[in-house]
């Protein structure tokens, strides 16, 4: 008697890979979210000062976006850690992540020398420091990868969105 392996087919083999790659993504992109939010929870002042530095709003607006600001990235990371409304979180991870490329590049294009402020408190840098802006963009544009693999294949193994939704396993789904 002869036993032969079960075939795959190149779209069962995606599939798998991807709930895998999507499970990947969520995971990285709310521990992202998570340890940016922490690091300015505590002094909401100082990351209000950090919007301020971009130059782009008045005062009191960027004060209040960057009080509000880590509460929001704490959000998305609780949500995207239990893949709930991962689709949403996705699309407002991939704003957020747009908006805050934008930020860098112009606060690059009109020389200002500020850390960004994306994992703790940010701002001016202090004469002689130099700001890294491109590898901020690059590291913005990876997450923003992420949030884009999401919004595309936003259904992953262990969330609370499959949980839910009672559909059939993410691997028995049709292409």
């Amino acid at each position: 008697m002869t036993v032969t392996a079960p075939t795959t087919t190149p779209a069962s083999r995606w599939a798998l890979v991807r709930q895998w790659l999507g499970l990947a993504a969520r995971l990285g992109l709310a521990a992202v979210w998570l340890v940016a939010g922490a690091s300015k929870v505590g002094d909401l002042a100082a990351s209000g000062r950090a919007v301020n530095a971009y130059q782009v709003m008045p005062y009191d607006v960027a004060t209040v976006i960057g009080a509000a600001l880590p509460f929001v990235e704490l959000a998305l990371g609780v949500l995207l850690l239990l893949g709930l409304a991962t689709r949403l979180s996705a699309a407002i991870s991939a704003v957020l992540l747009l908006v805050f490329i934008a930020g860098i590049a112009s606060a690059w294009s009109r020389g200002l020398a500020i850390d960004c402020g994306c994992f703790g408190s940010g701002g001016q840098l202090a004469e002689g420091q130099a700001p890294s802006y491109l590898p901020e963009i690059l590291r913005d544009l990876g997450f923003l990868a992420l949030a884009g693999f999401l919004l595309i294949w936003p259904r992953t193994p262990v969330s609370v969105d499959g949980w839910l939704s009672a559909e059939p396993d993410v691997e028995d789904e049709d292409e």
